[in-house]
């Protein structure tokens, strides 16, 4: 992709390295459901009901992954088929990673240290909006409305990157206060994660659109 900058380079490296963060131990953890060494602790869950882990930790993957690519303007002026073939996948990806979270967040057994009332309901909540808003962006590129699917998409991105931050922020914790965050703290950290991730967005959607009033 000669046509694509070094900006663009650099802010794809970035977003990848940010990406796959949260996924590694995901991924050690389909390479042991798949009869591979057990590297990361045990996870009773896992053992017990592999498949929509094992769907949520790849869709997510490559939601976040490949997602990444179509933030860069090179690559949607240039390459407009690859553009629209990893739209449909990254679509799809989306929808699997929110479902299996959904679906996760109210039959899997958690503690209360885990999760709480807050974490629960903003889970519940947020999987059904990454949904709609991913449906939304597929009916608004379908008329043409360019800037409307790009704000959906990227709000969606936004949650789904959710877990990358959780991450930083409580390796950061850790690293600070020297004790892993649990119960209402950690709820609390992770619903901020969310929030500070979907903010990220709203500025971005106005500063990039704000000449041509969207509110998608």
């Amino acid at each position: 992709m000669k046509t694509v900058s070094r900006r663009e380079w650099a802010l794809l490296a970035i977003i990848l390295v940010y990406s796959f963060l949260p996924t590694f131990g995901g991924l050690l953890r389909v390479i042991e459901l798949g009869g591979g060494p057990a590297i990361v602790p045990e996870n009773p869950r896992a053992l017990a009901d592999p498949l929509p882990i094992v769907l949520h930790i790849l869709s997510s993957f490559l939601f976040c992954t490949v997602g990444a690519l179509q933030f860069l303007p090179s690559v949607r002026r240039h390459y407009p088929a690859m553009h629209r073939a990893a739209g449909r996948m990254i679509a799809a990806a989306g929808c699997v990673s929110a479902l299996t979270g959904l679906w996760m967040t109210h039959f899997f057994a958690f503690s209360d240290e885990l999760q709480g009332f807050l974490l629960y309901w903003t889970r519940i909540v947020l999987s059904l909006w990454m949904v709609g808003l991913i449906a939304w962006a597929v009916i608004a590129i379908r008329s043409r409305n360019v800037l409307g699917h790009s704000a959906a998409m990227l709000r969606a991105y936004a949650i789904g990157q959710g877990a990358s931050t959780q991450t930083v922020l409580g390796i950061g914790w850790v690293v600070v206060v020297g004790t892993e965050p649990l119960g209402l703290l950690r709820d609390g950290m992770m619903v901020f994660s969310w929030g500070l991730n979907l903010l990220i967005a709203e500025l971005l959607i106005r500063t990039m659109f704000a000449p041509r009033t969207l509110l998608a």
